[in-house]
């Protein structure tokens, strides 16, 4: 009977992160498992994953919440680009490694110099703990726009980047404070997201299959959401089988590197099940279609993997159907985490981006002189 509690215990774990690309698992399990799947040196083995930090600042949320920012600066002369990352369900902002580590090397010359921002969204990471009810992606949106008034000036441009529900943080911001977008916000990066109607995303399921499946899970949530201690044994109880689900949801490259998805399951481990819990019903109700327009003001790029489980193919599609100056990236052989599956992709998707805006960076810099004389 125990062992069968157990058992019951890890695919409860298992299917608490389905909706959040996966759950964590014990290492010497994922190496076990992983290393039936490849046969060769990982490369990625030594690559410091979880330890690029910036200069840290507490910036306080609407609602007093304190969220963890960090900003890397890079010198040069003139007035700085602003990058902003926001990131994925049940992630931190640790997932932006490759870009972090990447993006400043080997702009063209005359680029302008950087300012890369990153945050953990509230309840992820070293922000704190939200309240239950403000578990919303509108407050994400106010969240994102305490971030950019403690990190920019009035006249700063700015480019924002986000992956999944980052992604519609930045809608948020653009429903809730439109102004910003061609004033400040001169470029915008969405990337595995989605406007909507997320309520219809299969999982990779039969559709039959699916319809079923779907009205449960809120419920089971809620449940396990209200046991956490017990989930949380559970998570580590099933480690097999999180890996596995895991890796299924999240990647479509089978040679992806163990260490990066060790890094995936780590930072999905360490959000809290009632966390996840909180905000699926808030992803299942996103709709900001409306907010389209106005990120339509400015140059965008839109990435999308073709065997994206989580936030399909059509979902990017649609996306870039509605923005006007739009650079759209397809991606083979790639699932729901571009930034760790595909990093050079999505990183030389961001240099053109900050290429394409440039006339707008001179432009504020060319103000900016005018002023100072």
């Amino acid at each position: 009977m125990a062992s069968r509690n157990r058992r019951r215990l890890g695919i409860a774990g298992a299917v608490a992160g389905l909706g959040a690309a996966g759950v964590g698992a014990a290492v010497g399990t994922r190496r076990f498992v992983v290393g039936r799947r490849r046969f060769h040196p990982d490369p990625e083995a030594e690559e410091p994953f979880g330890r690029l930090r910036g200069r840290p600042l507490t910036v306080l949320a609407d609602d007093g919440l304190p969220l963890h920012v960090e900003i890397d600066e890079q010198p040069g002369e003139g007035v700085p680009l602003t990058v902003v990352f926001c990131h994925g369900y049940t992630l931190n902002q640790d997932m932006w490694h490759y870009q972090r580590r990447d993006l400043t090397r080997g702009m063209p010359p005359g680029s302008p110099p950087m300012r890369l921002v990153f945050w953990d969204q509230r309840s992820h990471g070293r922000s704190g703990r939200s309240r239950p009810a403000h578990a919303t992606i509108d407050q994400t949106g106010a969240d994102l726009h305490a971030v950019l008034r403690a990190t920019t000036g009035p006249d700063d441009p700015v480019v924002l980047v986000g992956h999944s529900m980052g992604g519609m943080s930045v809608m948020a911001l653009a429903d809730g404070y439109p102004e910003l977008f061609g004033a400040r916000v001169v470029g915008v990066a969405l990337i595995n997201t989605s406007e909507g109607l997320l309520a219809e995303v299969t999982l990779g399921l039969p559709m039959a299959l699916a319809r079923l499946v779907q009205p449960l899970t809120p419920g089971v949530l809620r449940g396990l959401g209200s046991r956490p201690r017990l989930v949380e044994r559970g998570r580590a109880l099933g480690a097999d089988v999180a890996f596995m689900v895991t890796r299924r949801m999240a990647f479509a490259d089978k040679y992806v590197s163990p260490a990066v998805v060790d890094l995936l399951e780590q930072m999905i481990r360490a959000t809290p099940i009632d966390v996840i819990a909180e905000f699926y019903p808030a992803l299942m109700s996103h709709d900001k279609a409306a907010a389209l327009a106005v990120i339509g003001r400015v140059p965008t790029l839109v990435m999308v993997g073709d065997r994206d489980l989580l936030t399909p193919l059509a979902h990017g599609r649609r996306l870039a159907g509605a923005l006007p100056d739009c650079e759209l990236i397809e991606v083979e052989e790639a699932g729901h985490v571009l930034p760790l599956e595909h990093p050079g992709m999505v990183t030389g998707g961001l240099r053109r981006l900050v290429e394409r805006v440039r006339p707008a960076v001179a432009e504020r810099s060319t103000r900016a002189d005018r002023r100072r004389a």
